[in-house]
């Protein structure tokens, strides 16, 4: 029994191990140039505190949000991030919603966004 015992725990330990270093993984990587904008979907005093360089900002709590959007190419690639990627997946389920085909990425938080992309954040 204490032979079986130490076999589950180190199974256990392996498997303690094997995730926590998966969460370390670094992001993957993604080229700016396959993407026809980079948009930032924060509220602007987020906006301000820094942000992607060349990123353009289309608030999803914005009032013109939807008439924003919808003025984008729908064929086009966009990759979109926000502060934990929350609004960002809020807005591409919109876009989908909304006819968009292209790949809509979402690059989750603007530290992940700007390891994803190599952009440097700016105020």
């Amino acid at each position: 029994m204490k032979k079986f015992f130490k076999v589950v725990v180190a199974g256990l330990a392996a498997m303690f191990i094997a995730t926590s270093l998966a969460g370390c993984a670094e992001p993957e990587q993604v080229a700016v140039e396959d993407y026809a904008m980079i948009i930032d979907v924060r509220t602007p005093s987020e906006f301000a505190d820094g942000h992607l360089e060349g990123a353009e900002r289309i608030g999803i709590a914005d009032a013109d949000f939807a008439q924003r959007i919808n003025e984008l190419d729908k064929t086009e690639d966009y990759y979109i991030y926000c502060r934990s990627g929350n609004r960002a997946g809020q807005a591409i389920d919109y876009m989908q919603d909304n006819g968009f085909t292209g790949e809509l990425v979402n690059g989750g938080s603007v530290g992940n966004a700007s390891s994803q992309t190599g952009l440097a954040v700016v105020k």
